[in-house]
């Protein structure tokens, strides 16, 4: 429904397209909409085949039994979703680790409100930091600034952002204040 109201006001209302594009917008749509089924699609193979194999199940038995702790795990969590966010965008982050990650945080006793606020403020760094950094590559062509300049521009907020995923990570209360405070 959302999709045919956009295209009533695009077309008739702020007439911003004319309805000869409609077919080159729809094909666009199309190939955008394949791709992220695509990634969709082999993330969730890829998250079957690790459930299948127990491979979440035997990472938070080795962690246990090597005595990480939850401090330490989270630590882990964030080193590697920030590595990740160099490489890939949020989306397929989250298809194919949470699926890794959620079981041991569980077994660890890591409350899960808590872990799904860590991911997403993880990925909220991956976007604002290269090479992948999607929000730069935004701002660089509203800003019509080089990707090279924001990129300076931008780490005294990136490490405004890290300080906050710090705190975050380790005052879980923070994050499940509200929830508690609504019964969840």
């Amino acid at each position: 429904m959302s999709a045919v109201y956009a295209f009533f006001i695009a077309v008739f209302v702020y007439k911003d397209m004319r309805l000869k594009d409609v077919p080159r917008v729809l094909l666009s749509s199309a190939n955008m909409s394949a791709t992220l089924l695509y990634i969709i699609t082999n993330a969730v193979l890829f998250s079957f085949v690790m459930a299948n194999e127990n491979i979440p199940q035997a990472m938070a038995d080795w962690m246990v039994a090597r005595g990480f702790g939850w401090v330490a795990f989270l630590l882990i969590v964030n080193v590697l979703l920030l590595v990740v966010g160099n490489l890939m965008e949020p989306s397929s982050i989250i298809l194919i680790m949470a699926p890794i990650l959620f079981p041991v945080a569980m077994k660890l006793g890591i409350d899960p409100i808590h872990f799904g606020i860590l991911i997403t403020v993880n990925m909220e760094v991956g976007l604002c930091h290269p090479p992948v950094g999607l929000n730069l590559y935004v701002a660089s062509g509203i800003a019509r600034m080089g990707i090279t300049e924001l990129t300076v521009a931008v780490w005294p907020w990136l490490l405004t952002m890290l300080v906050f995923l710090a705190i975050v990570t380790y005052v879980p209360a923070l994050s499940l204040f509200l929830p508690r405070l609504l019964g969840m």
